[in-house]
């Protein structure tokens, strides 16, 4: 199985949207289709599942274009889509029978996925009276409740709090475990870092950084150098050649251009009796890398 898309592009007016986006998911897993706010990242969501018709491109599923005879899908967007007034267990199942299953699946999906997710207390509850992180659990169970094979998240831990950010995270683990295709839009770093290795970096539409993100980092190098001492390492460190990035809490961070650079300065240090407590030579964060590509861009 496969997931391809081509050259999609998204103009409305003078604005292009989407600038020619293309990936191709051939394994399961997460994809992370990264950028900040109107990077273009939705627009391109909708159109790969033909919410929204494309001015150029195209999305496939095993060489077909995608629609619900072609694939089974579910998505989860950023703003809700469940119905306020509705209790929760009937349009759950109302949900699955739109996606063809009989009323006996979906009422046996439905009661799965809301005790999972820790809102079986509220099926018979309207959605409007929940809170909005179990309403975001009722929208992720009537996204799943078929058993989709490509599922779409769009910023999907936004508004959660931690205990609902780490049943989430499960539950993904739980997804991928399964062998789903998952395509995670989102502008959290550290989430991305967990779970996708492909990414495509967007900015302003266009497509800034693409690829396997252990290859993208380890291309940046070790370039990062946390110390943490009693004493000043800044003239040490200035004399080594060292570039102040920030001092932290827990040390101080320099820029080095890799090992042998950060192995003289520690040289230095401790022949001059200073012996960090930490130590730390690392490749950026992707963060970091979010950071230079989009800011150093403008």
């Amino acid at each position: 199985m496969s997931l391809v898309v081509k050259d999609l592009t998204k103009r409305f007016g003078e604005k292009t949207a989407v600038d020619h986006l293309g990936f191709e998911m051939t394994a399961p897993g997460v994809f992370g289709l990264i950028g900040t706010n109107g990077a273009g990242k939705t627009t391109t969501i909708r159109m790969i599942l033909g919410i929204m018709r494309p001015d150029a491109g195209s999305s496939e599923w095993n060489g077909r274009a995608i629609n619900r005879d072609s694939l089974s899908f579910g998505y989860m967007p950023e703003e809700r889509g469940i119905y306020g007034k509705v209790n929760v267990l009937e349009q759950l199942v109302y949900f699955g029978m739109l996606r063809k299953m009989s009323k006996a699946d979906a009422l046996a999906s439905a009661m799965k996925w809301t005790d999972r997710l820790g809102v079986a207390e509220y099926r018979y509850m309207k959605a409007d009276k929940l809170s909005k992180g179990n309403q975001q659990k009722v929208q992720l169970a009537a996204t799943l409740i078929h058993d989709p094979q490509l599922i779409i998240l769009d910023e999907p831990f936004s508004g959660l709090d931690p205990v609902n950010t780490e049943l989430l995270r499960q539950v993904i683990g739980e997804l991928i475990d399964a062998k789903k295709y998952i395509v995670m839009s989102s502008h959290q770093m550290t989430t991305v870092e967990e779970y996708c290795e492909n990414i495509i970096l967007m900015h302003r539409g266009k497509t800034v950084l693409d690829g396997n993100l252990r290859e993208i980092k380890a291309g940046y190098g070790h370039t990062r150098l946390l110390v943490d001492t009693a004493e000043d390492t800044s003239a040490v460190a200035k004399r080594c050649g060292l570039a102040l990035r920030e001092k932290r809490a827990d040390g101080v961070e320099y820029a080095v251009t890799g090992k042998a650079q950060a192995d003289k300065f520690l040289a230095e240090l401790t022949a001059e009796g200073i012996f960090p407590t930490h130590y730390e030579l690392r490749e950026p964060s992707l963060s970091e890398i979010f950071i230079e590509k989009t800011e150093g861009g403008e």
